[in-house]
């Protein structure tokens, strides 16, 4: 038997070299593409909870205002029946805004 290689050898050693090297590739960029994901929906998950958390104390801070002496309940009420959470301040003509 001689130790040489045939081409067909050659060739089959080739393609299946190729074709590793693609389905290593193409598994690395689903676990990149994976990873990012799951960061990108845990990132706005984060956002959402904070927006959460902000209506929630916006929520109690205009409670706590109504209920305090001199609170002003006849703040209109949003459609929701809501309070606004930001109010429009006046600044004296002597002051910069």
């Amino acid at each position: 038997m001689s130790d040489e290689l045939s081409k067909g050898e050659i060739r089959k050693d080739a393609i299946q070299d190729g074709v590793t090297a693609a389905a290593a590739t193409v598994g690395a960029v689903t676990t990149i593409l994976t990873n990012a994901v799951g960061d990108v929906a845990r990132t706005l998950g984060g956002f959402a909870t904070e927006v959460f958390e902000i209506r929630d104390s916006t929520r109690r801070a205009l409670r706590d205002q109504e209920l305090a002496p001199g609170g002003s309940p006849d703040v209109e009420a949003l459609p929701d029946g809501d309070r606004p959470a930001i109010r429009a301040v006046r600044t004296p003509p002597d002051r910069p805004a």
